[in-house]
């Protein structure tokens, strides 16, 4: 393992191993063996699993009720570029411990923001720098950058969707900075996510010009990024609301069709967010699939939210029926395109010990090997494919199949519906199809 930095901020934890699901030791991987193939690939090929830094490293456990009660050791230093470089250290210290390959990052989760734009990219491309270091000692790659255009107060109306242009072009600068340190660090992607890009109320939102603003600013920045050199893939991240009331890319049915409108389906794909999908009212797997049937299925954030709680909680992933059920998804789909599976999750408020993240990553890793596992199981050793095919076996041969090549009229429809009786009850077989993911898990 390399470090260059001086100090290790995670005493006492060494690198987590795989030792199977016999074993006692909460510091192990029980499901999650990187080099155990699956359908074809290694578990580390098919998650490509991410650190994100702002969870994990900058997410202290404030919210609305109260200030952070978490005292990260890598959090002293009063010097921008000094602070930058002891969260980088114990960044990559932590990734190579857990033995993950990549990492994620908002321009500033790496370094504070300045007061001026010229001195914030001064202070980014320092921090690029360093961690490059830190890639070349380590072998850690970046899944992909991207650029917050939504915490500061000047993108309180939105960012590339504000009313007022000098709001629009102060974020066309701050993303050009955040594809600048992604190409420099060799990104892989880059992902846009409009947490402000949306309306409170329709009486002052001009929604029309709001919308189209948004599909300019983001094919000049796909423009910009390519004029580079950046081969990797954009990925929009859905998100029905919260923080605005309704956000522009409320779901991936809607993000899909604003990416073929303003033109953009030949570069950009989707990052499918667990708890964004269950805010929108649909399931992960629902999420999922809609992206692969568009062939925009890219990247994931993993987490999941609260039954109780109706916002983005981002807890780590642990349910292993929802997860097996959206591995099926990725497996019959064919996987990723580009992207991996990116940590997007933080720790309880009251699980204050360091090793605590230890915990959840392990925990979040585990839910998703242990899924792919079962989903691989039912594909191969299971009656699923067989009970799913029978179930549309009307449209493989017959009148059924004339129509799925589009061979038939409405005529021709309504003369076949004529010369048959009343259509035969098939059973949906629901609960057969439910205990079969349950017997495997």
């Amino acid at each position: 393992m390399a470090l260059i930095g001086d100090k290790e901020y995670f005493k006492g934890i060494g690198e987590i191993k795989y030792e199977g699901k016999e074993s006692d030791n909460p510091m192990a991987f029980k499901f999650y063996n990187s080099d155990q193939v699956v359908a074809g690939k290694t578990m580390n090929e098919h998650f490509k699993f991410a650190m994100a830094y702002w969870h994990t490293l900058c997410g202290t456990g404030g919210d609305p009720f109260g200030p952070g009660t978490k005292n990260f050791p890598w959090i002293t230093a009063n010097d921008p570029i000094k602070a930058a470089k002891d969260k980088a250290d114990a960044a990559f210290e932590f990734i190579t411990k857990m033995g993950f390959d990549y990492y994620c990052f908002h321009d500033f989760d790496l370094v504070d923001e300045a007061a001026t734009l010229a001195e914030s990219e001064k202070r980014v491309q320092k921090t690029v720098e360093y961690l490059k270091q830190k890639q070349e000692a380590s072998g850690v790659k970046l899944l992909w950058g991207t650029a917050n255009c939504f915490s500061n107060p000047r993108y309180m109306n939105g960012a590339a969707s504000n009313p007022n242009f000098d709001v629009v072009a102060h974020a066309g600068a701050q993303v050009k900075i955040a594809l600048d340190a992604t190409i420099a660090l060799g990104g892989e992607n880059y992902v846009f996510w409009g947490g402000r890009e949306g309306y409170m109320s329709l009486l002052n939102t001009n929604m029309k010009l709001e919308q189209d603003n948004i599909g300019r600013f983001l094919n000049m920045a796909k423009d910009y990024a390519r004029s580079q050199g950046f081969n990797g893939t954009f990925f929009i991240e859905p998100k029905p609301m919260e923080p605005s009331k309704h956000q522009y890319d409320f779901d991936a049915a809607t993000s899909i069709n604003s990416i073929r409108e303003y033109g953009l389906e030949n570069d950009f794909k989707l990052n499918i967010e667990v708890n964004h999908a269950t805010l929108a009212q649909h399931t992960f797997q629902h999420e999922l699939q809609v992206a692969a049937n568009a062939g925009m299925l890219g990247s994931v954030d993993a987490n999941r939210g609260d039954y109780q709680n109706g916002w983005d909680t981002d807890q780590f992933p642990n349910n292993v029926l929802e997860t097996a059920e959206a591995m099926l998804v990725l497996l019959k789909s064919g996987g990723l395109q580009g992207g991996g599976i990116n940590f997007d999750a933080k720790t309880r408020r009251n699980s204050t010990d360091l090793e605590d993240i230890f915990l959840a990553h392990i925990g979040g890793a585990d839910t998703f090997a242990r899924a792919l596992l079962v989903a691989d199981a039912v594909i191969q050793k299971s009656p699923y494919e067989d009970l799913l095919g029978k179930r549309y076996a009307s449209f493989d041969s017959g009148k059924g199949a004339d129509f799925v090549k589009g061979n038939l009229s409405l005529t021709d429809l309504s003369d076949y519906a004529h010369s048959k009786n009343e259509p035969e009850q098939i059973s949906g077989k629901q609960e057969l199809f439910e205990n079969i993911i349950n017997q495997y898990i």
